[in-house]
C-alpha cells in the first residue's frame, strides 16, 4: 500500500526553498551590482534544498553525521568558488556570500527538523542584515570607542557581576537585597544608554524637540541645564528652549511610569492617571511654547545635551549606594515613623534623583493595598519635588525662561493634584 503523502513535510521543504529564494534574490542583486555574481538566486535555493535534504536524511537515519557531512561539503564547494572568484577578481569583497550560503544550508535543515518558525525568523533576520549593509556600516561609523566600552561595561555588570551577588537581604531590616538592587541599577543604566544613543544619533542638529526627548531618556535634568545655558547664548530662541525643557519633563513622567511598571506591573493602573495628567500638561506647555514663538523664527537646532558616560561601574555603584540608602531609610521610616516620614524621604530624594525612590516604592507596592497607595503618593511627591528643582534652575539660572517654565510647572502641579484627588 503506497505511503500517504506527508503535507507537513512538503510544507517544510517548500519553506526551506522560499528561505533560500529570499536570500538568493538579495545576494544576486548585490553581487550583480558589484560585478561578481558567482552565487545568486538558483545557488541559494539549491543550498537550502541540500540543507533540508541533509536534515531530513539525518533525522530518518538517526545520524547527525549526515547533516554534518552535508555542511562540510557545502562549505568546501563555497570556499573553492570563492578562491576561483578571487583569482578572476582580486578586488573581490569578503566572505559574506559564502557565509550566507552556509547559513542558508543550515536554515534549510532547521526548518525540516521541527524548528520551522525559528528557521523563518532567522532567515528574515539574515536577509535584513545582508540588505541593510550600508546603514549598518554607517551606524558603526557613528559609534565611538567610549560607546563600545560603555556597552561592554554594561554586559560585564549584567553577566559577570550580577550572578555573583547574593539574592537575599543582608541587613537586619530586610531592606537591602544586593541582587535585586543591582538588577534595578542595570534597568536604569540600560534605559539611560538607550537615551544616550538616541541623543547621539538623533539629537545632533535635529532640533530642540528631538534633542529634548532623546536626552530626557537619560536625564531630564541634563536637558534642563543644557537649555538653561543655551538661553544665554541664543536669547532669540527662548520659547523653543522652554518648550524643549517642558518636553523633557513630559518624557521624565512617562519614564517613571515605565520603571515602576517593570518592577510592579500593577503600578501602571495606579500611576497612569496622575502621571498621565502631568505628562499631558507638560506636553501641552511644550506645544504652546513652540506655537507661540516669534513670527519668522525658524526651528532651532539644539546643541548636544551634556551627559556623562552612559554607563560606568563607578556611576552604577554610586547609584546603587543611593538606592540602598533610600531603601533603608524608607524601611526605617515605615517601622519607626508615621506615614508622613515616607513622604518626607520621597520629597528629599526627589531633589536629586527620582529613579531611586520610584524603584524603592514600586518594590514595596507589590504587596498591594495601602502600601500601593502610599507608593503612588510618594512617587508623585518625588516627581513634583524634582520638577520644582528643575523649574528653579530654569527660573534663576536661565534668561527669559522663568515665565513659560513656571506656567508649565504650575499646570503640571494642578493636573497631577486633580488626578490624584479624582483617583
Amino acid at each position: 500500500m503506497p505511503e500517504e503523502f506527508d503535507f507537513a513535510l512538503a510544507r517544510d521543504f517548500g519553506t526551506a526553498l522560499l528561505i533560500g529564494g529570499l536570500l538568493g534574490v538579495e545576494r544576486e542583486k548585490r553581487n550583480t551590482r558589484a560585478g561578481h555574481g558567482h552565487a545568486g538566486l538558483r545557488s541559494f535555493i539549491l543550498l537550502s534544498q541540500v540543507g533540508a535534504l541533509g536534515g531530513f536524511l539525518g533525522q530518518r537515519l538517526g545520524s547527525p553525521w549526515v547533516l554534518a557531512a552535508v555542511v562540510v561539503a557545502v562549505a568546501a564547494v563555497l570556499v573553492a568558488g570563492y578562491q576561483a572568484a578571487v583569482r578572476r577578481h582580486p578586488d573581490s569583497p569578503g566572505l559574506t556570500t559564502e557565509i550566507a550560503g552556509i547559513v542558508t544550508c543550515l536554515l534549510g535543515a532547521l526548518v525540516v527538523t521541527g524548528h520551522r518558525e525559528l528557521g523563518i525568523g532567522l532567515g528574515v533576520v539574515t536577509a535584513a542584515l545582508l540588505a541593510y549593509k550600508q546603514p549598518l556600516h554607517d551606524a558603526v561609523g557613528r559609534i565611538g570607542w567610549p560607546d563600545v566600552l560603555a556597552g561592554l561595561r554594561l554586559l560585564l555588570a549584567t553577566f559577570i557581576v550580577l550572578p555573583l551577588l547574593p539574592d537575599e537581604a543582608i541587613d537586619p531590616w530586610g531592606a537591602i537585597n544586593p541582587y535585586r538592587l543591582w538588577l534595578l541599577v542595570l534597568l536604569i543604566s540600560g534605559l539611560s544608554l538607550v537615551g544616550y544613543v538616541a541623543s547621539r544619533w538623533l539629537g545632533r542638529g535635529r532640533g530642540i524637540a528631538i534633542t529634548a526627548a532623546a536626552g530626557a531618556l537619560a536625564s531630564s535634568t541634563a536637558v534642563t541645564l543644557t537649555f538653561v545655558k543655551q538661553s544665554h547664548e541664543r536669547p532669540g530662541e527662548v520659547r523653543e528652549l522652554a518648550g524643549g525643557i517642558l518636553l523633557a519633563w513630559a518624557v521624565m513622567f512617562g519614564r517613571v511610569v515605565v520603571l515602576a511598571t517593570v518592577v510592579a506591573p500593577a503600578m501602571f493602573a495606579r500611576l497612569a492617571p496622575s502621571f498621565g495628567a502631568m505628562l499631558l500638561a507638560s506636553a501641552a506647555g511644550a506645544a504652546v511654547c513652540r506655537w507661540s514663538r516669534r513670527r519668522g523664527a525658524s526651528a532651532a537646532a539644539a546643541g548636544d545635551v551634556v551627559m556623562e558616560n552612559p554607563f560606568s561601574l563607578w556611576a552604577a555603584s554610586k547609584f546603587a549606594l543611593l538606592f540602598a540608602v533610600v531603601q533603608l531609610l524608607l524601611q526605617l521610616a515605615q517601622i519607626h515613623l508615621p506615614r508622613g516620614g515616607t513622604y518626607t524621604i520621597a520629597a528629599l530624594a526627589g531633589l536629586t534623583d527620582v529613579d531611586a525612590i520610584t524603584l524603592s516604592m514600586a518594590q514595596q507596592a507589590r504587596a498591594g493595598g495601602q502600601e500601593a497607595h502610599q507608593a503612588v503618593v510618594a512617587i508623585a511627591i518625588a516627581a513634583v519635588s524634582n520638577t520644582l528643582v528643575k523649574a528653579g534652575m530654569a527660573t534663576f539660572l536661565g534668561k527669559g525662561l522663568a515665565k513659560p517654565v513656571l506656567l508649565g510647572a504650575g499646570a503640571i502641579l494642578v493636573a497631577g493634584a486633580l488626578a490624584l484627588l479624582v483617583g
